[in-house]
């Protein structure tokens, strides 16, 4: 019997926040694996009694990323692995698959004036940390003096700001996410807008969470696959259990928004079989 742990925050078990751990948990059991739900900062956990660590919803490790990923480089049979969730947990990421010839959505870092900015469309920008999740810190400004105020305030505090054009397909259309387990693509989901303009970033948002199962286009399915493409590229290969590709509608095709391969919900009850794949590939991992 293989003994799979998956590797959640103390916050996120107690709470039942993780939508994705029950059905996994179902999947993996009706394989007759031995499978337990565990706190990535337990110190009482025996991760080397496991044949394989998931890495699941560790959500908490924002503020003590550099603990997280010293947790995960003591972790044997982890996945992702440890030098995945260093690359793919700090956004400039994205110039790494830019250079590569992916589309992705135009990225300032820190700037300093208008100048700086990436020409907006929509007259809008995102402004966020690199290293950031769940829209903590994020702003949509119309005005661009505030998203140059929002972007040095992140840099003042120490941190990599990141400015990017707001795509107003995203309003109505809205994002998708295209969800791939040992490489092979899933299903996809589409994301409601979560941001609207110029309400600040002390905003409770995950009320406004709208999920919907999605059909993906072509073209939002050859985006993921040069996208993991390159990201295999950067990682050297490195294995990659689950990924997430987050794609917005531009007026000149998909562009990449995000590439989610650390611990991103993977939206199992969104899409028919999701869970069993998840599982038969869990278990393959395993070998």
């Amino acid at each position: 019997m293989r003994r799979i742990a998956l590797a959640t925050a103390e916050h996120v078990r107690a709470a039942g926040l993780d939508d994705d751990l029950a059905p996994a948990v179902a999947a993996l059991d009706a394989r007759g694996a031995d499978v337990a739900v565990e706190v990535w900062d337990d110190a009482s956990v025996q991760w080397g009694a496991f044949d394989l660590v998931v890495v699941r919803s560790t959500w908490d490790y924002l503020d003590r990323r550099a603990d997280w990923l010293d947790w995960a480089s003591r972790v044997p049979r982890l996945l992702n692995p440890p030098e995945v969730l260093r690359w793919s947990t700090d956004k400039r990421y994205l110039d790494d698959l830019a250079r590569r010839g992916v589309p992705v959505v135009p990225t300032a870092w820190d700037p300093a004036t208008v100048d700086d900015l990436p020409v907006s469309p929509a007259g809008q920008w995102v402004v966020k940390p690199s290293v950031s999740a769940g829209s903590r810190d994020t702003g949509r400004w119309s005005d661009p003096a505030e998203a140059l105020r929002h972007a040095r305030a992140l840099t003042d505090g120490g941190r990599t700001a990141m400015v990017q054009p707001y795509v107003a397909s995203v309003d109505e259309a809205g994002e998708t996410a295209l969800l791939h387990f040992a490489g092979a693509f899933s299903h996809a989901v589409r994301k409601a807008a979560l941001l609207r303009p110029d309400e600040g970033t002390d905003v409770e948002r995950f009320s406004r969470e709208d999920l919907r199962g999605a059909t993906a286009g072509e073209a939002e399915l050859d985006l993921a696959r040069r996208a993991l493409a390159a990201a295999g590229e950067a990682l050297e290969g490195a294995d990659l259990l689950y990924a997430r590709v987050d794609v917005v509608q531009a007026d000149g095709g998909p562009l990449l928004l995000e590439l989610e391969l650390a611990e991103p919900s993977l939206f199992l009850p969104h899409g028919e079989g999701a869970a069993d794949r998840f599982a038969d590939a869990v278990l393959a991992a395993v070998g």
